[in-house]
């Protein structure tokens, strides 16, 4: 087995939230609740709730999944549903150098194993800043093949790593559950966004079942093969695994804070066109029908998201051209512009059709390092407003204001809390590290629930 793996499941064997730096701690905090609000508001999309009906019959109990009504169910499965429907309105944070998603995948995990462990919440957040460590240092050091999305991949492992913390392995039994999780390593594909396929958020949710799962196989007498995740990462579902990196910085460089949140609800590629849009917007104050076309220019990766013509509702995530027409019409891209009713409005289908995307080899070039686009909006009788950005906000140079952060909870939150409940859960968010356990928390959501 690598030295550079053994070394990474010792730092998270030996590691402490006292250990962490306070300004780590209160940003951890902070995508902890972000995760949340986005896993509340995704509990209501109809192919989740229609899961968790037929699942939760037989799902034991210990574990609550974030739903109106707090069911119950073992840890696997109520990491498995919270992880689902964290990922289904595409409104969960990232990495902002490596692919990948890691809080939404490990997250569900911790609730769950520190739900039925009776973790103290010092114990869940140093879980949580530790799987999303490993994620994003193995997401780092792998090369992953072009089709494949990050989902059920290096963040399966994070997640691993953070339930086995949680059940109190050493580093070897750390080590072990993550080289025996890389046979549950998944192989998704990003021709899923295209096709609607909502099949891709079972992958994210995975995650947390596996990160549940692992821990109990390493202490039923489980082994693995000394080289898995090398031989997984390098050959089987990637293209390749350099280790050298994997331990640069550890303990001063903390992942979780190189994140990126989103307010747009659509992927994240997208997003610099649509500030780019936005600024043209604000200059020229059209009406729909004015705009004759939008011409868009971005790096390889967005300008993939083309088809003006999303087949559903995940699809329409991926959608440049639906994203800048509901823009337009409804005046934003986030939760609430980006519903299900947005498809199937006209004014915005027929503009879906104006919207031109193209790639800039030039922008391709600087991508992921930067993420441009330049953005031009033409109206009728020729007047036109022209904008380019070097990348989206949010971003290192042009962070969010925690308040903004805040009130997409408070959005998302609340459909399913009371708005009493929202500022009440928040709070107790905000105080995690002192929790006992997490019943503070459960209490005031079971005590808030708008149903």
């Amino acid at each position: 087995m690598g030295q550079q793996i053994e070394a990474l499941a010792s730092f998270v064997a030996t590691t402490s939230w006292v250990d962490i730096p306070a300004s780590v701690q209160e940003h951890a905090t902070l995508v902890f609740l972000d995760t949340l609000g986005v896993i509340l508001a995704g509990s209501e999309r109809p192919e989740v709730r229609g899961l968790r009906d037929r699942v939760g019959a037989t799902a034991g109990t210990g574990a609550t999944v974030f739903a109106s009504g707090w069911p119950t169910g073992d840890a696997r499965t109520a990491a498995l549903l919270n992880g689902i429907a964290g990922r289904s309105i595409e409104l969960c944070e990232g990495h902002r150098l490596v692919s990948g998603q890691a809080a939404i995948q490990v997250l569900p995990a911790v609730l769950a194993v520190g739900e039925v462990m009776r973790s103290s919440g010092q114990d869940m957040m140093a879980a949580l800043v530790l799987g999303y460590d490993v994620a994003s240092r193995l997401s780092a050091a792998f090369t992953p093949r072009p089709l494949a999305h990050q989902n059920g991949q290096a963040s399966m492992l994070g997640a691993v790593a953070a339930g086995a913390k949680l059940r109190g392995l050493d580093a070897a039994g750390i080590s072990r559950a993550m080289r025996i999780a890389t046979t549950l390593v998944l192989t998704p594909s990003y021709t899923n966004v295209v096709a609607g396929a909502t099949a891709l958020n079972v992958a994210g949710g995975m995650s947390g079942f596996v990160g549940a799962l692992a821990p109990d196989l390493v202490l039923a007498g489980f082994e693995a093969q000394p080289d898995a995740i090398e031989e997984t990462l390098g050959q089987l579902v990637g293209d390749g695994f350099e280790p050298s990196g994997l331990l640069e910085g550890l303990g001063t460089r903390w992942e979780i804070t190189r994140n990126y949140f989103r307010l747009y609800a659509c992927c994240n590629p997208i997003h610099p066109s649509l500030d780019a849009l936005r600024m043209a917007l604000d200059e020229l104050d059209p009406k729909p029908e004015e705009i004759t076309r939008i011409d868009v220019a971005t790096y390889r990766f967005a300008s993939v998201m083309r088809n003006p013509d999303p087949l559903n509702y995940f699809a329409s995530k991926y959608s440049l051209p639906h994203a800048a027409a509901a823009m337009v019409v409804r005046g934003g891209a986030g939760f609430a512009e980006l519903d299900d009713a947005a498809l199937n409005d006209p004014v915005i289908a027929a503009l879906r059709h104006r919207v031109h995307v193209t790639e800039d080899p030039a922008m391709s070039a600087v991508a992921p390092r930067l993420r441009p686009a330049r953005v031009t909006v033409t109206l009728t009788g020729g007047r036109k407003a022209e904008r380019a950005v070097e990348s989206h906000r949010g971003d290192f140079s042009q962070p969010f204001e925690t308040a903004e952060i805040r009130g997409k909870f408070h959005e998302l939150a609340g459909v399913v809390l009371t708005p009493a409940g929202v500022t009440a859960v928040e709070a107790a968010v905000d105080r995690c590290s002192a929790w006992d356990n997490i019943d503070e928390m459960m209490a005031l959501m079971r005590r808030h629930d708008h149903r």
